[in-house]
């Protein structure tokens, strides 16, 4: 019974491990579209910021969906080893996406608040 949930539990760790990988690399198409986009000066791209918060928000929700992937291939009789590298990594990716959405939050700020010319 405990290789079967060893077994299911790998699976949906490697499903969500691809899930990130798919919503990094969709996050990076639109973030390479929008770029040209802005340069070649189509109306209604984002801005600069808009694109890079929007970019960050993918990569702050595959860092989640990476950290449940980690967990998830743990879960199931996890030896000491596995138990610590699992908490190097949760801890690098904890501190990773806390520093990533307060640069987001510092992103969205100055955008609805832009400094004013001096």
């Amino acid at each position: 019974m405990e290789e079967i949930a060893k077994t299911i539990t790998v699976y949906i760790s490697h499903g969500l491990e691809i899930i990130a990988a798919t919503v990094i690399a969709a996050a990076l198409i639109r973030l390479v579209i929008e770029y040209f986009q802005s340069v070649i000066k189509v109306k209604g791209g984002l801005s600069a910021m808009q694109a890079r918060v929007q970019f960050g928000s993918a990569v702050a929700v595959s860092l989640e969906l990476l950290l449940g992937a980690d967990v998830l291939a743990t879960a199931v009789a996890p030896t000491w080893d596995e138990i610590g590298k699992l908490a190097a990594i949760a801890t690098i990716r904890t501190v990773l996406n806390y520093f990533l959405e307060k640069e987001l939050s510092n992103g969205l700020h100055s955008e609805k608040h832009p400094e004013s010319p001096a």
